[in-house]
């Protein structure tokens, strides 16, 4: 077996052989193609570490380990292959937990290397020991651990499969004494499953189900992108002549040029997209777990179809009909089941054909509307909002220009957006009303914190990613609270030249916290505010070039000549983008309850 890199050390050693532990898991690292990996380095795997050089092993050191985490799930939702982290036994481990458990939630096959105390030590409570298993079981499809040097390629070997067969991250255990020695070893051959497109009945059924629907519409998920299936989505779409919403976080899933997008579903998302599915007799929910925080009510619309039939397909059968009652599930590969209905659908007599035209009309109609709306909605109109636009009136940001309305500058950069763009987003208020601007025509283009939701993901991911993908303008959005969490990676990608474009919100605030406290706590601010010192000075004290915006109409043009100083010069550059302090509608309005106070001494704080 052979990599097209035409070196000699990427070609993986056949048969059983005499080798050295370390030997055996850097050879199985090349046999599953793993050119970049990302950490710390550390004494644990030291012995290991020398040798990936010569294997054609790039390790690029970070700052902190749960960046090296981050870095490797974007390497791994840009590229379908793994991505992976390593670092020091005990707290360099214990740093990555945060960015598995993102990784896990959007489905990334990362291998989380952990290397851990030697066995002679364990249990004595020696230098930087810990229980590594547990710490990582709630965010992992698999946990190996070598029980023995001569077992080191059978386990490194199958973490890397599970990886990709259970489609989320795995964690490779490894005694630190366990890399030395002398054992006989065969590299196992990388083993990669087949997805099939579901069981005969349940596509039988769906089938029957959307040859009788009136108005269909398609979610499609992020298994559509893991399954390249968005020509298989469209052709089912053109079909049906449905609309296909994207779900939560997946704005990448269906390009937004097609007449037939409608946008996100969730926080921040489409109402166009909402309007319609609200519509829908019969849901095709495609690639995706449909989970709650990407189905709940939003503009004030509780708009998921009450009595719409639901037919889910997804490749994990334990996620079909776990969120939304569904009337058909089908456990398949989004590709393959796609062709597979488009198949049944082929040359039948199908109800929505009468419609198709009124209903593309429909279409057209509300996507102008929302796009009018968006072109209308320049601020935010609640009071605090409305208080914080008028105080920004009188004062003026440290650069000297004005406070931007955040809205308006996202119109601005989505105008300014290169081809084959890549953006990630960090979590957070301005970032997730961004979802409504963020519009893409390719897969694995669009990398959010997901379910996790945790500050500091933006810029780390969007730093694997270009690993990954050199060739793709890489840019990342995240406001000045989350900013602070990673912003030191800026030294990982000015030290290794891997060059991308940061967009920080400076808006002086925790804004997602806080605007609970406008709309809960009467208010009453405790630790939202932020006394922030200028980030493009920092960048640029860090080796990247730094600009710092506060007129609207430089919104665009920064943007591009940060993307080209990106793509032409290879510079890292920080764009600070001065906003007010208006904020969109809170993440959720019922995960809190206005207060009740019992004891006198706290009656004035309802």
């Amino acid at each position: 077996m052979s990599y097209n890199d035409n070196t000699d050390n990427r070609q993986v050693v056949q048969g059983k052989q005499k080798m050295t532990p370390s030997e055996a898991f850097v050879e199985t690292l090349v046999a599953n193609g793993v050119t970049d990996m990302f950490g710390i380095m550390g004494s644990a795997f030291m012995d290991a570490m020398d040798i990936f050089a010569p294997a054609g092993i790039r390790l690029v050191p970070v700052v902190h380990e749960q960046g090296a985490a981050h870095m490797a799930d974007g390497y791994a939702r840009v590229s379908g292959r793994h991505g992976v982290v390593i670092g020091q036994n005990g707290p360099g481990i214990s740093n990555c937990v945060t960015g598995i458990a993102a990784a896990y939630w959007a489905h990334s096959p990362v291998v989380m290397i952990t290397p851990e105390t030697g066995t002679t030590g364990i249990g004595l409570g020696g230098f930087q020991e810990c229980n590594q298993l547990p710490m990582f079981q709630e965010f992992t499809k698999y946990q190996g651990h070598v029980t023995n040097p001569a077992r080191m390629a059978e386990f490194t070997g199958r973490c890397f499969d599970r990886a990709m067969s259970e489609i989320g991250p795995t964690q490779l255990n490894i005694p630190r004494d366990y890399f030395y020695g002398e054992i006989e070893a065969e590299i196992p051959e990388p083993r990669r499953i087949d997805r099939g497109p579901g069981g005969a009945q349940s596509l039988d059924d769906a089938a029957a189900l959307l040859a009788e629907a009136r108005f269909p519409v398609i979610v499609s998920g992020g298994g559509v992108v893991m399954a390249d299936a968005v020509e298989e989505c469209k052709a089912l779409a053109e079909r049906l002549g449905a609309p296909v919403v994207n779900s939560y976080q997946h704005n990448d899933s269906f390009p937004a040029s097609h007449p037939q997008w409608c946008g996100p579903l969730g926080y921040q998302g489409s109402k166009a997209g909402m309007k319609l599915i609200s519509q829908a007799d019969v849901v095709l929910a495609l690639g995706t777990r449909l989970g709650p925080f990407g189905t709940l009510p939003q503009h004030g619309m509780d708009y998921w179809p009450k009595d719409a039939k639901i037919i889910q397909v997804d490749a994990d059968h334990k996620m079909l009909g776990l969120v939304k009652k569904i009337s058909v599930g089908i456990c398949g590969d989004a590709r393959a089941a796609a062709i597979e209905l488009s198949k049944r659908l082929e040359g039948r007599s199908l109800v929505c054909d009468a419609s198709k035209d009124e209903r593309l009309a429909r279409i057209k109609s509300e996507k102008d509307a929302w796009e009018s709306e968006l072109d209308e909605w320049t601020h935010e109109r609640d009071p605090f909002s409305l208080d914080s636009i008028e105080e920004a009136r009188d004062e003026k940001p440290f650069s000297g220009g004005e406070y931007l309305h955040p809205r308006q500058v996202l119109r601005e950069l989505e105008k300014a957006m290169p081809d084959d763009v890549m953006v990630s987003t960090d979590i957070g208020n301005i970032n997730s009303v961004a979802h409504s601007y963020l519009r893409f025509e390719k897969p694995r283009s669009f990398f959010a914190p997901m379910s996790f939701g945790n500050c500091g993901y933006a810029l780390p991911t969007i730093i694997g990613a270009k690993a990954a993908a050199p060739h793709r303008p890489a840019i990342a959005y995240a406001g000045d609270g989350a900013w602070g969490m990673s912003m030191m990676e800026t030294m990982t990608a000015v030290r290794h030249n891997i060059p991308v474009t940061a967009v920080v919100f400076h808006n002086r605030q925790w804004g997602a916290e806080k605007k609970n406290q406008v709309d809960f706590y009467n208010r009453r601010f405790v630790a939202g505010e932020l006394d922030n010192q200028s980030f493009a000075e920092i960048g640029r004290a860090m080796g990247a070039e730094g600009i710092t915006v506060d007129r609207l109409e430089d919104v665009g043009p920064a943007l591009k000549k940060a993307v080209d100083m990106q793509m032409n010069e290879g510079k890292t550059t920080i764009i600070e983008v001065m906003c007010t302090r208006e904020l969109g509608d809170p993440f959720r309005r019922d995960a809190l309850r206005k207060p009740v106070r019992m004891l006198e001494k706290y009656q004035d704080y309802v």
